[in-house]
């Protein structure tokens, strides 16, 4: 049955969708179970939550609540998978990987739409840059799996077993590759809880990891809120735990993990600075800021949500600045030329407000583009604030919005100064000209990562994590295997 055009298919009924562009033949079911043991399973107390659109307010699907006790079954699962998944020889369990990355290729238009009705963000980036990186990094890992012994020269690689991990609504389908794929490929099994507000690609993915043939139970997907997530961390079946969410989570993950054997990575905030010299391709420089903090309605835990900006070109920057911003579209997220979506839920669009009525109070001025909005749904204008000092909280906390602190700077001593003046330490950005200084910045700018003439580009080979309150340990690359095995001399 073809599905009309402008709808969408929810179980057995219609429901419309606002979106010009087509996005038939996208199913989403107006219920998920757990997955578990490689079945769709119902809740053991038979509890359920709403995902909603942010963009309209209304309701997509109904999805389960784990409690300790459906991890429990999820732990037991992985472990009874886990003794012949790490026994089966690594090429195969590289073609199980491979192909989970080649069924979310064919289905990467449906993924993405879903991506985007789920979390809020603009087709174009999930289309174009979240679905595709996510099956690349199944692609990279894929071929790592029969080849440890080449990455780790000398050692013995062995799996660590059940892995806990615990992903954010921001990226939800990329996040979940950037930790199942190294952790099947290195011989482990997985127990993953989804972000309460985004779960519904991770459901999709368990059809793909049934559709891939992979061995009931290593993969399982507990959806839930915070307490599942804890009840993953605690459980002693639990070998491992990946989270990647706020600082304020991850100090309670690493609290509970003290004095355990289990290994563990938390991927958590940052304050990143975007610096501009004034030897710069100031126009190429103001696509980078726009990118760097309008990216995805600015929910990244790297972006450039600083811009320390030399005075000699700080008014130019700043002008060329607002008349980007002001031909920015915000609006419907299925809409192709949409550039910023949905704030992905009523209770982030009240902490982003709330920083703006902060900002003001402590005397910044504050820029928002006059670009109209959609009646309903959570919207955010692009905004910007100036006059700032470095105490004003706007500029020391993370705000996980589309909000630029803007701040200059006369000497490279003085912005090297400001951009480490920050408790966190995940990312960063330099523009100029001049490759001595970007070897300069590169060197002594305490981030993980560091963009020159560019910002929030990613690669399946190239590690990503912070330093300070930006977490602990590496994704991504060989870093985002040594992460998932115990290295034997």
């Amino acid at each position: 049955m073809a599905i009309p055009e402008n709808k969408l298919a929810f179980g057995d009924g219609w429901q419309y969708s606002p979106a010009p562009e087509s996005i038939d033949h996208i199913k989403v079911r107006k219920k998920y179970d757990l997955f578990i043991g490689g079945d769709f399973v119902a809740p053991v107390k038979g509890r359920y939550f709403e995902t909603i659109n942010p963009a309209t307010e209304e309701r997509l699907s109904r999805v389960g609540l784990g409690t300790e006790l459906d991890v429990d079954k999820a732990v037991a699962a992985a472990r009874k998978a886990y003794s012949s998944w790490s026994r089966m020889k690594a090429a195969e369990r590289g073609k199980y990987v491979y192909r989970i990355a080649r069924i979310l290729q064919e289905r990467a238009r449906e993924f993405a739409a879903i991506e985007s009705l789920d979390g809020g963000k603009p087709i174009r980036e999930s289309r174009d840059v979240d679905i595709p990186l996510a099956a690349a990094h199944f692609f990279y890992y894929a071929g790592w799996a029969d080849k440890l012994d080449y990455a780790f020269p000398g050692r013995t690689a062995r799996p660590l077993g059940v892995a806990g991990q615990i992903i954010p609504w921001n990226f939800p389908l990329l996040m979940a590759a950037w930790k199942i794929a190294p952790a099947l490929a290195c011989g482990n099994t997985v127990v993953l809880k989804p972000a309460e507000t985004t779960p519904l690609t991770a459901m999709k993915l368990a059809e793909v990891v049934a559709d891939a043939g992979l061995p009931p139970g290593v993969v399982n997907i507990v959806t839930g809120a915070g307490d599942t997530g804890a009840a993953i961390v605690n459980h002693p079946g639990v070998d491992k735990i990946a989270f990647t969410g706020s600082t304020a989570v991850g100090r309670i993950i690493q609290k509970a993990l003290a004095g355990t054997n289990k290994r563990y990575t938390l991927e958590l905030g940052g304050k990143a600075a975007n610096i501009i010299f004034a030897d710069a391709a100031i126009d190429q420089a103001v696509e980078g800021i726009v990118n760097g903090i309008f990216f995805n309605q600015g929910h990244v835990c790297c972006a450039g949500s600083r811009l320390l900006v030399q005075e000699s070109v700080a008014d130019q920057v700043i002008q060329k600045l607002k008349d980007r911003m002001d031909t920015l579209i915000v609006g419907d997220p299925l809409d192709k030329n949409t550039d910023i979506g949905a704030i992905n839920s009523a209770a982030q669009l009240e902490t982003i407000e709330s920083y703006l009525a902060i900002g003001e109070e402590e005397g910044a001025e504050l820029y928002q583009s006059a670009c109209p909005v959609p009646d309903r749904g959570y919207w955010c204008r692009p905004t910007l604030f100036t006059g700032v000092s470095q105490s004003n909280r706007v500029v020391q906390e993370e705000i996980f919005g589309p909000v630029l602190a803007i701040q200059t700077f006369r000497t490279f001593s003085e912005a090297l100064s400001k951009a480490n003046n920050t408790r966190y330490g995940l990312s960063g950005g330099v523009w100029t000209d001049k490759g001595a200084k970007i070897f300069k910045i590169t060197q002594n700018v305490r981030a993980g990562v560091v963009w020159a003439n560019t910002f929030n580009k990613f690669d399946p080979t190239s590690p990503f994590g912070g330093y300070k309150e930006s977490g602990v340990g590496r994704e991504g690359g060989l870093h985002g295997l040594d992460a998932y095995l115990k290295l034997e001399a």
